[in-house]
Parts: structure tokens; C-alpha cells; sequence
């Protein structure tokens, strides 16, 4: 079953990461680099800060960069146990698939998934109460965690074990903050 499993995860890698383009690698590229994401994460704070105050979104981004830093090398434990390669790095693959970018780390799970889909869980669960459409926050995952598969770097299956731990982590720190925030009022906005 589990042979089953990583045959089917390697055969939609293969689907996938074929369908990217060399005239497109560039865009993608950009997409997987966080830092290119800026304009995004101030549009969010923007909105949190609108609705929480300064000091209630200090302690917003306080939560999620500890949240990030606990998937993060959580992450990297996952990594170093499994041992997984990178589909750039596995030798069935040459000539194969579309190696855009490569890296000699390892693959499970992806640390671009349980980041992206863990602050965003988080954020999702804090703004929705104040926006209608913020479901549309789950765009960013979708999108940065795809340019992995595209970019040569991970398997769907990596992809999706990141979405699975990183989801289920902002959900447990979202209830922590929401605990928090109950107790000592921090949504009375300031």
C-alpha cells in the first residue's frame, strides 16, 4: 500500500512538473520566493491592523513568528528522519522531469507548505470574523506551495503532508492565541 502510494506521488509529480514551460520559470521563480510576497503580508496586516489596533497586530506577528520558527524545525526534524530526496536529486528522474532550480536538502515534508498553509490558517481563523472573503487567503499556499512541484523541488505528497501539519498548527495556535486574547482582552482594539 505505502509502495502504491509513493509510485502514485511520484507519477503525479512527473505529470505536474511537465506541465510548466521553460518561458514561465522565471515567474516561478518569483512565486516560491517568500520575499516577493511582501506586498501581500502588508495588504493582510493592513487589514488586521484595521480591525485588532497596533498593539493587538504586535502580538498577531508575535504569534506567527513563533508559529513559523515551531514548523519550520519541526520541518527540518521531518527532513532529517525521513530522508526523502528532492525529485531533482532522484536518479530515476534524469532527463525526465523539469529541473528549474535544484537543492541537495531533503524533501518531506515541504517546509513551503507548513509555513505558507500554517500562517495562513492562523490568520484565516483571527481576520474571519471581520471580512467576508478571506477564504481567499488559502489562494497564497495554493499558489507558492504549487511553484515547489513546478520548480522540481517536491512531490504532491510532500506538498500535502506540509498543508496537513501546517494547518493543523495554526489551528492549535490560533486556539492558544484566541485563549489568550479572551483572558487578557486583547481584541478590545487599542
Amino acid at each position: 500500500m505505502l509502495e502504491q502510494l509513493i509510485n502514485l506521488d511520484k507519477e503525479l509529480f512527473v505529470f505536474l512538473n511537465n506541465l510548466g514551460s521553460e518561458p514561465f520559470d522565471a515567474f516561478w521563480k518569483i512565486i516560491t520566493k517568500q520575499i516577493y510576497w511582501t506586498p501581500f503580508f502588508l495588504a493582510v496586516f493592513y487589514l488586521l491592523q484595521r480591525k485588532v489596533g497596533w498593539k493587538n497586530l504586535g502580538v498577531i506577528i508575535l504569534f506567527l513568528a513563533v508559529l513559523i520558527t515551531f514548523t519550520d524545525q519541526i520541518t527540518n526534524v521531518f527532513k532529517n528522519t525521513f530522508e526523502r530526496l528532492r525529485p531533482c536529486n532522484v536518479p530515476e528522474f534524469d532527463g525526465v522531469i523539469r529541473e528549474v532550480i535544484t537543492r541537495k536538502s531533503f524533501s518531506f515534508f515541504s517546509g513551503h507548505a507548513a509555513n505558507s498553509m500554517a500562517s495562513t490558517m492562523f490568520v484565516f481563523l483571527v481576520i474571519r470574523k471581520f471580512y467576508k472573503h478571506t477564504f481567499l487567503l488559502f489562494l497564497f499556499p495554493l499558489i507558492f506551495a504549487y511553484s515547489r512541484i513546478y520548480l522540481g523541488l517536491h512531490f504532491p505528497g510532500d506538498i500535502l503532508a506540509g498543508y496537513l501539519f501546517g494547518g493543523s498548527s495554526g489551528f492549535v495556535f490560533y486556539k492558544i492565541y484566541n485563549h489568550y486574547s479572551n483572558k487578557y482582552n486583547w481584541l478590545s482594539k487599542n
